[in-house]
């Protein structure tokens, strides 16, 4: 989709580096709902302005008081933060006193956490929505999944990432990344309880993200029940698939009897079965280096919170 071809719903990115400028990225050339409209930085010298002056999208290196100047700001109905969790704060003030929706992509979580595939429906009047995580995004679902056919007693996900996609932000604020997956897997995901585990992968060349997901489902498990709880996690996939082409399962679903084990978080002994999931994710290379699955999940995934809300709020060709 070129420039040119952009929809009609205003929306402006506060944050000039990697992630806001693949947003710009994707919103200018692959939504069909979302037209660019400014993009505001405080590095005057950064990448993504520069690139989105080219492109004739409205900048301003002035931050979210600059933003709220430009003219352009009048007309924008969603605005993406892609800065810091302390930034996000005055950004946050900033769009509701404009009413506009916030999708916040930075650790601050100050409205409800939304994984599109799970519970973008629940928080659709919602004017500050948070993205949880790179690790929330793509294992969140899985555990959604399985909860949806059986009780989870436990949830834990392993995130491996590459170290050159794990930027500043991401390294200083890691007890936040493990804090918020694991909240996220609890009241997103279903489960009763839930721990995040993060790895940095050293690795050159760099290797895509990798996520491990296991779940302790209590009780008695049959044949049957395991039959649905794969089925159930593969249309999960295909659903997260659908906005993440490079999201997929790596083998079969995998079960494993359990018995009497200490579950994390709950101070009792479960017996069921120990459901594991493997998961890959590609970048799609908008912007970012296709290993930074990390990274693209969380862009794609606000991307399509936007065009979804903007649709079901009747924001579009009328607009």
């Amino acid at each position: 989709m070129s420039t040119e071809e952009q929809g009609t719903v205003p929306v402006a990115v506060i944050g000039s580096g990697n992630i806001g400028t693949d947003l710009m990225i994707k919103v200018l050339r692959h939504s069909p709902t979302l037209r660019m409209a400014a993009m505001a930085g405080i590095d005057p010298d950064s990448d993504g302005l520069a690139r989105a002056a080219r492109l004739k999208v409205a900048t301003t290196h002035e931050g979210v008081e600059g933003l709220a100047k430009l003219p352009e700001f009048e007309d924008v109905r969603i605005v993406f933060d892609a800065t810091s969790a302390k930034a996000h704060t005055r950004n946050a003030e900033v769009a509701r006193e404009h009413g506009k929706l916030m999708i916040d992509l930075t650790p601050a979580a100050l409205g409800p956490f939304v994984v599109p595939p799970v519970n973008l429906d629940d928080h659709l009047d919602a004017d500050d929505v948070n993205m949880v995580t790179c690790g929330g995004q793509a294992t969140v679902p899985v555990v959604a999944a399985v909860a949806r056919v059986a009780p989870v007693a436990y949830g834990e996900i392993v995130a491996s990432i590459s170290s050159r996609s794990a930027g500043p932000g991401t390294r200083a604020n890691i007890d936040e990344f493990t804090e918020t997956t694991s909240e996220a897997i609890r009241t997103v995901g279903g489960a009763e309880a839930g721990k995040a585990i993060i790895v940095l992968n050293p690795a050159d060349p760099p290797l895509v993200m990798r996520d491990t997901v296991y779940c302790l489902v209590e009780g008695a498990v049959d044949a049957g029940l395991q039959e649905e709880i794969a089925d159930s996690v593969r249309r999960m996939a295909e659903d997260v698939r659908a906005y993440v082409p490079g999201y997929r399962l790596k083998q079969d679903v995998q079960f494993d009897p359990v018995e009497n084990a200490l579950v994390p978080g709950l101070g009792r002994r479960v017996t069921g079965v120990r459901v594991s999931v493997f998961l890959e994710v590609l970048g799609a290379g908008h912007y970012l280096p296709d290993y930074a699955g990390n990274l693209d999940i969380m862009t794609a995934a606000a991307v399509r919170t936007a065009e979804t809300t903007a649709a079901l709020r009747g924001w579009g060709k009328q607009s």
